[in-house]
């Protein structure tokens, strides 16, 4: 999951570490995935440990961007047949504008 700046300060405010949870690849900001879980999922409660807070795409979500096809519902998700056309449309449109922000935040190599 891709991470915007507002992402990373809202955490960092909560008192998260950005080495704890944060990966660079391709100078995006993501967060870190341990043993096949997101940094903050609790596999134990089944649930995010920071969901009022959660990341922008994690709000987003099953609305996400793929190379080469654009803005779509993730396949993977089983709960994609409950978004409304109306709910996809303003997702997508969120997502555009985040995606774009996370462009510009882009780390130097």
């Amino acid at each position: 999951m891709e991470l915007s700046s507002d992402d990373v300060k809202r955490l960092v405010d909560a008192g998260y570490r950005p080495e704890d949870f944060i990966v660079i690849r391709e100078g995006v900001l993501r967060l870190k995935n341990v043993d096949g879980w997101c940094y903050f999922y609790s596999p134990a409660d089944k649930k995010c440990r920071v969901y009022r807070i959660r990341p922008m795409g994690c709000r987003l979500y099953p609305v996400v961007y793929v190379e080469g096809e654009g803005i779509m519902l993730d396949e993977l998700c089983p709960m994609r047949h409950t978004v409304s056309k109306e709910e996809f449309r303003r997702k997508a449109k969120a997502l555009k504008k985040l995606l774009k922000k996370i462009n510009g935040e882009r780390v130097p190599r």
